[in-house]
């Protein structure tokens, strides 16, 4: 596992981690998200056209990453299925040398459906599926990527163990997920000036599952030959409320079931000028740290290389170190 950084400057509230540490592959965790009012978000969000095009570039940057990792590995998939695709930003970065049709699948028509009539270079198809309940038969599918959307599935052991089913023997799964550390700045802001201003703090962020869990969970969800790392992308915004007025536009605004509906004024003044006395750049500007989990997983097969049984080498990794 390794990280990156890269900082992007263009002008969501934030996540605390999530353990999955001690779950049971395919055991009912609690409920954390209300998914009806994530489906409502992501339709507000995707009907207001061009202000949501505005605010593609973190999902879009993403998207190329999970992409250039599916190109990496070098098949002709006929068919791949993008979970949770939102209004398409895996497709922007795929070309038919990579794949022969792209099935694009998310909770919200109305986010398929914003830019339906713009060009792709594959053959795509639109379903309407719950990233919570997959409809894909066992053993049918060659490849799924997903690209910032399992961060609001409840079950997260649950959706692997469907993705690794449906998948075919050597099949592969590519994803990408929000870490238990995006948006530290602001998360740390918002519970200061609650302490402040009510004596107290409430759930106004979402849990994120930490990096550290992610390759238990892949191989406990049946897969093998997995590889997790990790990135972290810096947005730098006028202030904090630019920051969540964008986190709004992209439909990644808090879903938790226990939220509260609302945030006084005075509490979020006091938080932009925590945000911007602790975090905030020489320019005036505000950063926002988005930390990117990466993964890979192959469904076994009897084709897969096995690694080598212990003790089995013929040669000492000091002498080759020394040659």
């Amino acid at each position: 596992m390794f990280a990156a950084t890269t900082r992007l400057v263009h002008r969501c509230p934030a996540w605390r981690r999530r353990s999955y540490a001690t779950a049971a592959p395919g055991a009912a965790n609690f409920q954390v998200f209300n998914r009806n009012v994530k489906l409502m978000q992501k339709d507000r969000a995707a009907s207001q056209v061009e202000t949501s095009r505005t605010v593609d570039y973190l999902k879009d940057e993403v998207a190329a990453r999970v992409a250039d990792r599916l190109a990496d590995i070098k098949r002709d998939f006929k068919t791949v299925v993008d979970l949770g695709s939102g209004c398409g930003h895996i497709v922007k970065h795929v070309d038919n040398e990579m794949m022969g049709k792209l099935i694009m699948c998310d909770m919200s028509e109305q986010a398929l459906r914003r830019d339906a009539d713009n060009y792709a270079p594959v053959e795509v198809e639109r379903r309407v599926v719950d990233e919570e309940h997959l409809p894909f038969e066992e053993d049918s599918l060659e490849a799924v990527v997903s690209s910032l959307s399992m961060h609001w599935v409840n079950d997260l052991p649950g959706a692997l163990i469907q993705v690794r089913k449906a998948l075919i023997p050597d099949g592969v799964f590519v994803g990408a997920l929000f870490g238990g550390d995006t948006l530290f700045e602001l998360r740390t802001s918002l519970q200061l000036a609650e302490l402040e201003r009510e004596s107290g703090v409430s759930p106004h962020v979402s849990p994120m599952t930490d990096s550290s869990d992610i390759a238990r969970l892949l191989s406990r969800a049946g897969f093998t030959l997995t590889t997790v790392d990790v990135d972290e992308i810096v947005v730098d915004y006028p202030s904090m409320f630019e920051l969540m007025e964008d986190l709004k536009a992209m439909g990644e605004n808090n879903a938790v079931l226990s939220r509260r509906p609302i945030i006084k004024r005075d509490t979020l003044m006091a938080a932009a000028s925590i945000y911007k006395e602790l975090h905030g750049n020489p320019d005036g500007t505000v950063p926002a740290t988005f930390q990117i989990i990466y993964m890979i997983g192959w469904k076994p097969s009897p084709t897969q290389p096995l690694p080598k049984k212990r003790g089995s080498a013929t040669q000492s990794l000091k002498d080759v170190l020394e040659d």
